[in-house]
């Protein structure tokens, strides 16, 4: 299997392949379109802030390509964020893919989320073998609002989307790579999950 990580300089790219290397894949870094386009399986990371992070996907010109994608493909973090409308995040456009805008969290509440947070309202493949109320590890500032895409729910200040999907493109707010046991088996599922391209 041909396991792409998007490598556009605002991923935490590291602990990300060594999850699928326990799971027995190489993860391949790369921010070439041809070999992009080729993987089997997509992993759209992200760490940091908004805008920067978009305008270093336009430089390459992956803020048209990513959204073309056929096969699955997986933004984690910041990357899901990145495929929502907009973010409020630097008053970001986003690449569309989810019909959602992400927002800030309010002042009432300590930000960022910053640790374990429970995961209910499951729906989808992805979740196979989770139980509703799993813990993942999450941090962020931002959101995604709750929405018709949402495949997964959390509460902190507000209930919000911590997982989307759309098509072949699935999002999750949690880091799965940080997320113990029930997290790498979030990546074993997306591993599993049939490639149409």
């Amino acid at each position: 299997m041909k396991l792409i990580i998007i490598d556009y300089g605002a991923g935490n790219i590291k602990s990300i392949q060594f999850a699928f290397k326990r799971l027995g894949v190489d993860a391949v870094l790369s921010n070439t379109i041809d070999e992009i386009k080729a993987a089997d399986k997509v992993i759209f990371p992200g760490v940091g802030e908004a805008s920067s992070a978009f305008k270093m996907l336009q430089e390459s010109g992956l803020d048209v390509v990513i959204p073309t994608l056929k096969q699955p493909v997986l933004g984690i973090c910041l990357g899901m964020q990145l495929m929502c409308n907009s973010s409020e995040e630097g008053n970001t456009k986003g690449l569309g893919i989810f019909d959602v805008d992400v927002k800030k969290f309010s002042n009432t509440v300590k930000v960022p989320q910053m640790g374990w947070n429970v995961i209910k309202d499951l729906k989808s493949d992805l979740f196979t073998g989770i139980k509703e109320n799993e813990f993942m590890y999450l941090v962020h500032s931002f959101y995604a609002e709750s929405c018709d895409e949402a495949i997964a729910t959390s509460d902190y200040d507000i209930e919000y989307a911590s997982a989307l999907q759309k098509d072949n493109f699935y999002g999750v707010q949690f880091h799965p790579e940080k997320s113990s046991i029930a997290g790498e088996q979030i990546l074993k599922n997306f591993l599993e999950l049939k490639t149409n391209h």
